[in-house]
């Protein structure tokens, strides 16, 4: 009895095994099929808030970008009316000097945008030209006539052209030492002083000294009142140049 039940279990045993040795070669099996399913590339992908932030992001640096660049083209301006303080790097006179002259200046000051940017450096070359000049030749003209007209600016060895005015502050005026002409003016009243004097006296010598001293003091007093008086601009002295039109720098 006890030999046919080894006999069964071991027949149980081996069946088992051979069952075991199927599953594996199943699994085992070289030419199964290991492929992945398919994917629909056409299908849409999940990805719009990535593009929203890449849309923001270029949309941000676009504008920093657009910003910065109006900055500082603003930042080269000067609008018009803008005022150059300068000095002249010469002296002028209207006794040695002629209209159509070239004359210079040096910029004493930054000059300065709205928004505090450096335009116009201290130290920059102003140029202009002697529009006109003449001596005062009377009294009554307190000024004579000095007009400028600045022509460019040099700015680091680079030349900008300006349009506007521009003004000696320091201007004065100088007698010029008498001269033929004064001394006409003196013998012409003296002379008419004489024949008025000897007319009224009925022709004495002491009515003709008398007319021609008195002629001499109106001549003098006529010379006095017409004497020729030089423009004179020091060197060194303040220029004004104000801009007549918006001024742009260059890069």
């Amino acid at each position: 009895m006890a030999g046919k039940r080894l006999v069964f279990l071991a027949l149980a045993l081996l069946a088992g095994c051979g069952r075991d040795h199927g599953r594996a070669g199943a699994t085992d099996n070289p030419n199964r099929d290991l492929q992945r399913p398919e994917v629909d590339v056409g299908a849409p992908l999940n990805d719009k808030p990535a593009q929203r932030t890449a849309s923001k992001s270029s949309t941000k640096t676009s504008a920093k970008a657009t910003t910065k660049t109006a900055s500082k083209a603003s930042g080269t301006l000067l609008a018009s009316g803008t005022a150059i303080s300068a000095k002249f790097d010469a002296g002028i006179s209207s006794r040695t000097h002629k209209a159509g002259q070239k004359l210079t200046g040096t910029v004493a000051s930054d000059v300065k945008d709205k928004s505090g940017h450096v335009v116009i450096p201290a130290g920059a070359k102003v140029h202009l030209t002697i529009a006109a000049i003449h001596e005062s030749e009377n009294k009554g003209d307190k000024t004579g006539k000095l007009l400028l007209t600045p022509t460019m600016v040099v700015i680091a060895g680079h030349s900008y052209p300006l349009k506007g005015s521009a003004v000696a502050l320091d201007r004065s005026l100088k007698d010029r030492k008498t001269n033929g002409g004064d001394l006409a003016k003196v013998g012409v009243g003296a002379g008419a002083g004489a024949l008025l004097g000897t007319a009224v006296s009925g022709g004495s010598t002491k009515g003709a000294i008398i007319g021609g001293v008195a002629g001499a003091a109106v001549g003098t007093q006529r010379a006095i009142q017409t004497q020729d008086r030089d423009v004179v601009v020091p060197a060194g002295s303040r220029l004004k140049v104000t801009l007549g039109a918006p001024f742009r720098r260059g890069a």
